[in-house]
């Protein structure tokens, strides 16, 4: 039996990336999942965002596990779409017992990163779809009585300031770094506001992951063009990246009963970069 037998799962940004490993790694240890994806291209993004294909291949490899999966395609800004997916989980399973607030992007590369949209785009996506995220499942959780975990996705950007030169902070670096150090004080909000009913809420920090938000050509020659800020996401551990599931990893130890006294908590999984 899986360490999460039984219990339903409902992840942001489920189509690629970290988003689909959370999918199947929580799958595989006994979740049904629930969860939603833009699937289209914002203008703040430089890199190709993920696609339906993407999000269909998510639904096949979860009921590859004999893992059962509602997956829609949604945007994170639209408070009544969350609500609407979740709703539409909730109608299939009855019950939600796990939120991974995983969705975001990266509008930190070329032109677009100096508009004010990649600043409202960061914001909107990793600070405001978090909050629609929790608040779409936080009443079933509390009316389940089951209590719960919530982990929502920050970064290494989250607990530190990485850009080291005026050519650096744009509004897209800029937003994506108060969207990823804002989610830390409205995670610590909520682990006080539902310690007592039994659900409790961390955030994860990863360093460099090897999903396709990190690993394209715009990142490339974001990295050879600020080599400060490349130097400040040096890890301490001898490895350029860390894998998606070494964060699923986190997130099935933060969910399952081996977590179960851990709240409040910001948890680097960086290879120690947050320490150099």
């Amino acid at each position: 039996m899986g360490r999460l037998e039984g219990k339903v799962a409902f992840i942001s940004g489920g189509a690629r990336g970290q988003g689909r490993s959370h999918a199947l790694r929580l799958a595989e240890e006994g979740a049904d999942i629930i969860t939603f994806d833009l699937c289209a291209q914002l203008e703040s993004v430089e890199y190709p965002m993920s696609t339906p294909e993407d999000l269909a291949e998510t639904v096949r490899l979860v009921e590859g596990l004999d893992r059962r999966i509602v997956a829609r395609q949604a945007d994170v800004r639209d408070r009544a779409a969350v609500q609407s997916v979740l709703d539409a989980g909730l109608a299939e399973f009855g019950r939600v017992d796990i939120v991974c607030a995983n969705a975001g992007i990266m509008p930190i590369t070329g032109e677009q990163a100096k508009a004010d949209l990649a600043w409202h785009e960061a914001i909107g996506v990793m600070l405001t779809g978090v909050y629609f995220t929790l608040e779409a499942a936080i009443p079933a959780m509390i009316e389940g009585g089951r209590g719960g975990s919530i982990v929502i996705t920050s970064s290494t950007a989250g607990l530190k300031g990485l850009m080291k030169s005026v050519d650096s902070m744009t509004p897209g670096s800029v937003g994506y770094t108060a969207a990823k150090h804002g989610v830390v004080g409205m995670m610590r909000a909520y682990a006080n506001a539902l310690g007592s009913h039994g659900i409790r809420c961390n955030t994860v920090h990863p360093t460099g992951v090897n999903s396709p938000m990190v690993v394209n050509e715009a990142f490339g020659r974001y990295v050879e063009e600020h080599p400060d800020t490349a130097d400040a996401m040096q890890n301490i551990l001898p490895v350029p990246m860390i894998e998606c599931y070494d964060i699923s990893n986190a997130i099935v130890f933060l969910s399952s009963e081996e977590g179960r006294y851990i709240t409040g908590v910001a948890l680097p999984v960086d290879a120690g970069m947050t320490a150099r």
